[in-house]
């Protein structure tokens, strides 16, 4: 049983902001499969499915970012997913828009919601990073994360949704080592090559 949690916040105002890529990643996954993640469940909107021979409960906490630990818990001590069965798709401003990667524990970096999470999760979990990138100069973090993407990132938003939920399908069906040999490898190469320095810059 895999548990693939999408980090964001609830409501209208946050729809568009670079806080709720995870959610966005979870909804992808869930209409891959013609479904919708809507049931209301200890604190977030769930819905299971099958991704290749596994069951994956896809869930966005409804607590807020700054609370995402608490439905977080709840679902973990009732789904009980296995080592290296949680993984949580989360926006970061330390990788530039464009970049995905997906990683094995580490820090917060200053990110309320994984500061969250690794304050009530007993287990390690896994993470699928999409890059949003620094805030201008001048600018607030928390600004930037909470403002609604650029015209430019809107029209590579969809593309790079469906990287993030190909990186959390990979993780699923064939680990976390060659999900981060197939996603950060080939990601880091394409960064190199100069469209999609261009790209990335937008």
């Amino acid at each position: 049983m895999h548990l693939v949690l999408g980090l964001g916040n609830p409501g209208r105002r946050y729809v568009h902001t670079r806080h709720n890529a995870g959610f966005l990643v979870v909804d992808r996954l869930a209409e891959r499969r013609g479904v919708a993640c809507e049931r209301r469940q200890l604190g977030a909107l769930v819905e299971t499915v099958r991704i290749g021979t596994e069951t994956v409960v896809l869930a966005k906490p409804q607590t807020f970012m700054n609370l995402s630990g608490q439905a977080a818990a709840s679902l973990s001590g009732f789904y009980k997913p296995g080592g290296e069965q949680l993984v949580v798709v989360h926006d970061d401003v330390d990788l530039p828009f464009g970049q995905i990667r997906v990683k094995k524990g580490g820090g917060h970096g200053g990110h309320n919601g994984l500061r969250d999470l690794g304050a009530r999760l007993r287990e390690p979990f896994l993470r699928v990073r999409l890059g949003v990138g620094r805030p201008p100069a001048g600018w607030d973090t928390a600004d930037h994360v909470l403002g609604r993407w650029s015209a430019d990132e809107e029209a590579a938003l969809p593309g790079l949704v469906e990287e993030a939920a190909d990186a959390v399908e990979l993780v699923v069906t064939q680990g976390v080592v060659a999900a981060m040999n197939q996603v950060n490898v080939r990601r880091s190469r394409s960064a190199a090559t100069p469209e999609a320095s261009s790209k990335i810059q937008n």
